[in-house]
């Protein structure tokens, strides 16, 4: 029997985030088995099993001699997904050109959840290796990709989602205040573009531009390179070129679609 529990904002179904743990925990630890998830999970046995069971009959995960896994079926839903994105195949293959056109790292993001999430990646020549990966979240206060959406996001949206943020530093150099933040906000409108000096990850710096479509956000798109490469000079130079072009062609394409 399902049980309601306090959440927020609102109440939640117990049985239900169990099984999302599940999913969570299959997805990072493949293969694993009932009594390694009741441990992880601090749930008992018979618990993990019934969900188990539940979400096999659904055909979201199989079975196997190691344990479980995610089922193809996943893919189904993540092509689903991107149907939904309104000109995804203009934004696959101009986030492919931007990373074929500066050897770097590509990325589209999207706000949701007030965080930003990861609609596509492409690695160029040059790419160094990160964490982010399609479908992933990152904080919008700390990556170029969302303090460009917050910038140039209708003020009240805007608001609403700087409220929300929880201004934890990944790095030295991470907006720490809500003051800091509507500063940067403020020079990324009169810029453009928005920037990430080694706010996220150290050693790694982003430029981002808006992709508008009339007067709302569709997303931002970025390059992504070591600060070794990306110098003051091309950070405020070059670079925001790049991706305000390719944010150019997108928005084109979604006006005639």
């Amino acid at each position: 029997m399902s049980h309601a529990v306090e959440g927020s904002p609102g109440r939640t179904i117990r049985s239900v985030q169990i099984a999302f743990n599940i999913i969570d925990e299959l997805q990072a630890q493949n293969g694993i088995g009932v009594t390694e998830l009741a441990t992880e999970l601090g749930h008992s046995k018979s618990t993990i099993h019934s969900h188990l069971r539940t979400l096999e009959n659904r055909e979201i995960i199989v079975r196997e001699d190691d344990g479980y896994r995610l089922s193809l079926r996943v893919l189904d839903m993540a092509n689903h997904v991107r149907k939904q994105v309104e000109n995804y195949d203009v934004i696959r293959e101009e986030t492919e050109e931007l990373a074929a056109e500066t050897g770097e790292i590509a990325q589209f993001g999207m706000e949701e959840h007030q965080k930003i999430s990861y609609l596509y990646k492409a690695n160029g020549d040059r790419a160094v290796v990160t964490a982010s990966r399609v479908g992933t979240q990152q904080p919008l206060h700390s990556t170029s990709l969302g303090k460009t959406i917050l910038a140039f996001l209708p003020p009240e949206r805007s608001q609403e989602l700087i409220d929300s943020i929880d201004f934890t530093k990944s790095t030295a150099k991470t907006v720490s205040s809500r003051e800091e933040l509507l500063e940067e906000l403020e020079r990324t409108r009169e810029r453009g573009y928005g920037i990430d000096d080694e706010e996220n990850f150290e050693g790694l710096r982003c430029v981002a531009a808006p992709v508008r479509d009339g007067e709302s956000i569709m997303g931002a798109i970025s390059i992504t390179g070591p600060s070794s490469r990306f110098t003051d000079e091309r950070l405020h130079g070059e670079l925001p070129e790049y991706v305000m072009r390719a944010a150019n062609v997108i928005e084109v394409n979604t006006k005639f679609s």
